[in-house]
């Protein structure tokens, strides 16, 4: 049996709060307190967060060609990465006010890849660095026919330069194992299709 949490949303305490940056996201400055695993409550500690939001991941197969489509695109954030700062990854994109995972998917899919799904299947959803920021990340596996794939895509109002590759399915593992796939949500997606794989080619059948 899977034990709850010991405290909740009525256990902490946010005494002051403000923007210390606002951009295409925000930054806020909280100090709170907290109740304390040994009873009583903490001292008033302050913590700055990247307010970045939802977004959603899909990671795209094709089971009857076992492929596996991959976006590449360059990532500030991976400057200092030895095979940076592009990086391989599954077609993502944040969750705008008003619409669902599911909705978002479909969207960034298009803008992304030029792809229409045949099912999304949901993986998971996690918390991205909750030691600093708010985001979620909703997971799918989108099956779809990847044959003939691929091609330069992006909005070009958001700056996006994104090259679509489709890939064998081993040769995704070998890069994995290797270290060149270390995005967290393709490697996340690439552990759930590597316990799955077996059932999604008993269970479903996309279209020939």
């Amino acid at each position: 049996m899977v034990k709850p949490h010991r405290f909740g949303a009525q256990d902490y305490r946010i005494e002051s709060e403000e923007t210390v940056f606002q951009g295409f996201f925000r930054v806020s400055k909280q100090v709170l307190r907290h109740r304390l695993f040994a009873g009583g409550w903490s001292r008033p500690v302050q913590r700055e967060l990247f307010q970045r939001g939802d977004a959603v991941g899909v990671l795209l197969y094709d089971p009857e060609q076992h492929t596996i489509g991959l976006v590449e695109q360059f990532r500030a954030g991976a400057q200092n990465d030895q095979h940076g700062p592009w990086q391989y990854e599954v077609v993502a994109g944040m969750i705008d006010p008003g619409m669902t995972p599911e909705q978002v998917a479909v969207k960034e899919l298009q803008e992304e890849a030029g792809i229409s799904v045949e099912k999304l299947l949901p993986i998971t959803d996690y918390l991205v660095s909750a030691g600093g920021s708010d985001e979620k990340m909703h997971m799918f596996c989108g099956l779809c026919d990847l044959q003939n794939r691929g091609g330069i895509f992006g909005a070009e109002h958001e700056g996006e330069d994104i090259l679509f590759q489709v890939w064998p399915y081993d040769q995704v593992m070998q890069a994995q194992s290797e270290g060149l796939l270390n995005s967290a949500a393709l490697t996340i997606a690439l552990f759930w299709l590597q316990l799955n794989i077996k059932d999604l080619h008993a269970n479903i059948s996309p279209k020939g």
